[in-house]
């Protein structure tokens, strides 16, 4: 599942499997729920909805991977099937984040064609605030929606409604995008030097790209801290960032965690526990470690994000996270 900043959430589900000329064919269903005011559930309604929505339509049904932004939401679709790598967006388009070649809205999923007309098959997906992110199979980066602080990469601060290639990383192999609120991470593949790469706002320091503050960067620039680190997962969402690495630590900068101070530069969590992803929310994060346990990070003025029939009692983490039961 993933959660946007604000309260839209969206799910995947794959359900028992069809056999179709002895092939089996993994149905797909996709249901949404919570804010719909910017078309952003897929539903053709404006507003929102408190139970989940099954969003009856073909062009979903063979969606693997769903990126939720600010007041929109990308689709992709699963490699092995006859439309593999095809992008899908609905929802608000003012910035052009939809990458349709336009800012407007769109109340019901719409292919990004610019991937079919340029030949590119799309691998990894991520959505920002106001801007989206795109990784295609050969490696090449193309960014789209708001670049007001920088966040597309392209040197400039200009916004573009169709996805344009980021020219610094042309000659390498980018593996994973992780969109913010107004800033970008770039994840390479098979280079343990200089893997991570941060651009746009980096006023609560989560680019990590120096020690000092800075307001923004518009071209992508190394994140330090992380020399001889082999990194496997990046997330990013409002001011924050983080990082997962091969050997489980999880490292973290930008806004504090719980009116901690700010961090300009990553920084592992100390822990004793590996950990094998984490995904980030607007005021708190989720990381599921190795024996399959969920921790959380920050959020508990906002409750545990779970049933409390389902909690056990709270174990501080770096004083910063509480322990919850594996969720089934």
């Amino acid at each position: 599942m993933e959660e946007t900043e604000k309260g839209k959430s969206a799910l995947i589900n794959n359900a028992k499997p069809k056999i179709e000329e002895e092939e089996e064919q993994q149905l797909v269903k996709v249901w949404s729920w919570g804010a719909g005011t910017d078309g952003q559930l897929g539903t053709g309604r404006l507003h929102d909805e408190l139970s989940p929505q099954l969003l009856n339509l073909s062009s979903l049904s063979s969606v693997s991977m769903l990126a939720c932004g600010g007041a929109h939401v990308l689709a992709l679709t699963s490699p092995s099937s006859v439309s593999g790598g095809k992008v899908f967006s609905w929802g608000r388009g003012n910035s052009g984040q939809l990458g349709h070649g336009e800012m407007v809205d769109a109340l019901y999923p719409k292919p990004v064609t610019f991937f079919d007309v340029h030949g590119y098959t799309i691998t990894h997906i991520s959505a920002g605030w106001n801007h989206s992110g795109f990784v295609s199979d050969s490696g090449c980066l193309f960014t789209c929606g708001d670049g007001t602080f920088g966040q597309l990469g392209h040197g400039d601060y200009r916004s573009h409604s169709s996805p344009v290639k980021v020219s610094s990383f042309v000659n390498k192999n980018v593996h994973q995008i992780a969109c913010g609120m107004r800033h970008s991470l770039v994840l390479l593949k098979d280079c343990l030097g200089n893997q991570v790469y941060g651009f746009g706002s980096g006023k609560r320091g989560q680019l990590g790209v120096s020690k000092d503050r800075i307001r923004s960067v518009s071209l992508p620039q190394v994140t330090i801290g992380l020399d001889g680190i082999e990194i496997v997962g990046i997330s990013a969402n409002g001011d924050r960032s983080t990082a997962l690495s091969a050997e489980g630590h999880l490292y973290t900068w930008g806004r504090g965690f719980n009116s901690t101070s700010d961090v300009n530069c990553p920084q592992s969590l100390p822990s004793s526990l590996s950990f094998s992803q984490a995904a980030l929310g607007w005021n708190h994060a989720l990381v599921l470690t190795g024996d399959g346990e969920v921790l959380m990070l920050g959020g508990s003025h906002h409750g545990m994000l779970s049933d409390p029939e389902r909690v056990s009692s709270t174990r501080p983490l770096s004083g910063d996270a509480s322990r919850c039961k594996k969720l089934s």
